[in-house]
Formats: structure tokens, C-alpha cells, sequence
């Protein structure tokens, strides 16, 4: 993709890297699909980073303003089903 992820430079470079792991499994689940338990693994650690509810969906608004794909969309799927495809 050609646009800029939405991070927090006070954050360490394995942080960065988790962060920007999350961003690529929901991709993933818009663009091909992805198993709840890939989805997960990428989200818990993510939710070790950005702990605060808050904080996640200003993470989720501005990566949704430059991707238009939704962290909230992914997770909802994830409750339903075990594999996420949520592209056309």
C-alpha cells in the first residue's frame, strides 16, 4: 500500500513492528482473508501497546482516513467467524 501508518515514535522498534503487524493483518483480511487465530495473535499484541480503548480508535480512525480499512471491522469478524474476509 502507498500511505503512511498511523504511529506513535515514543513507541520502541519492536512496538513499531507489532503495531505495523496488526495494520497488515487487517489488510490481509480485506484484501485475501485471514484465520481468526493469525487476526488474534496480531491483535493481542497489539493491545499490549495501545491498551486504552481510546487510544485504539484513534489508531482505527486515522488507519481507516488513510487505508479505509477498519481494525473495529476485523475484530467484530473475528467474534464471528475463524476465517475474516471482509474484501470484495
Amino acid at each position: 500500500m502507498e500511505y503512511n501508518y498511523p504511529l506513535d515514535y515514543t513507541w520502541s522498534t519492536e512496538e513499531i513492528i507489532d503495531v505495523i503487524g496488526l495494520y497488515n493483518t487487517v489488510e490481509k483480511a480485506y484484501e485475501s482473508g485471514i484465520s481468526k487465530k493469525e487476526f488474534m495473535a496480531a491483535y493481542q499484541k497489539f493491545k499490549k501497546i495501545v491498551d486504552s480503548k481510546s487510544a485504539e480508535k484513534q489508531i482505527d480512525k486515522e488507519f481507516y482516513e488513510v487505508s479505509h480499512y477498519s481494525i473495529y471491522q476485523v475484530v467484530k469478524a473475528a467474534k464471528e467467524q475463524d476465517f475474516i474476509r471482509l474484501g470484495k
